[in-house]
Parts: C-alpha cells; structure tokens; sequence
C-alpha cells in the first residue's frame, strides 16, 4: 500500500514494563522494533510474509525481520476486526552510520504489500507507524 505513514506521537497505550524491557533489547542487541497501526472496516486477516526488511538508503545494509506479535507469518492468517489493529516488527539492527531507512514488505502478490518509506532513524530504534 502507498498511504503509509510514520506516526510521531501514537495514540496507543503501551505498557510501561513492555517498553522498558523493549528498550533494554534495542540497546543490548541493537534490534529495531516497528509498533504498526492497520485500520480495518470489516472483519479480515493479515499475515506478515518472513521477505520483510529494512532497507538502510545510504549503504546497502538490509536488516531482516526477526520476531513478530499479534501478526502470523505467512502462510498462516491473523483474523483482525473494524478499527485499529496493532502488531509488532522485530528486526536486526542498522548500522549505526543509518540515518533514514525504508520498511518493506516482499510477498507473491505485491499489491497486498506494504511500505513505509524514508523512516528517520531516531535514537531508540523504537518507531510507530500506520499501514
């Protein structure tokens, strides 16, 4: 999908313990974790196909997607419901010369993936977006 979009200041309540712990993985392992927003109008599924990267744009560093939450891995499908869904991207980390980035989805049928391009790297390597 085109219409993504990086959120600076999310909506969504997370809990405190969660994101400590979070925090603490991102600055031990230098992984990089992507909180996405997915709004539906009727009850469907998603899945997260194993293809997907970040992709740094001044080297050619990819960082490969290591761990998801509340999203399954293809081939298998997450019912969601209308509204906001939410689901977590764990990746390896950037190098730390990356200063924008790209997500991006590679799957069989390209129109159903998704991307969110030039996402500025901050200093947490925590980012909320919206797919």
């Amino acid at each position: 999908m085109s219409d993504t979009i990086v959120i600076e200041e999310p909506k969504i309540q997370i809990s405190p313990a969660l994101l400590s712990e979070l925090k603490t993985l991102v600055h031990e392992k230098g992984q990089v974790i992507v909180h996405c927003i997915q709004e539906a109008d009727d009850i469907t599924y998603i899945r997260i196909w194993p293809q997907t990267n970040l992709y740094c744009q001044h080297t050619d560093h990819v960082s490969s997607l290591v761990h998801a939450e509340k999203i399954s891995f293809f081939p298998v499908w997450t019912e969601v419901y209308p509204g906001e869904n939410y689901f977590t991207l764990i990746f390896s980390g950037l190098p730390k010369s990356c200063i924008v980035f790209d997500l991006i989805e590679h799957c069989d049928n390209e129109a159903g993936a998704f991307k969110v391009l030039s996402i500025p790297r901050n200093n947490t390597d925590v980012y909320y977006v919206k797919v």
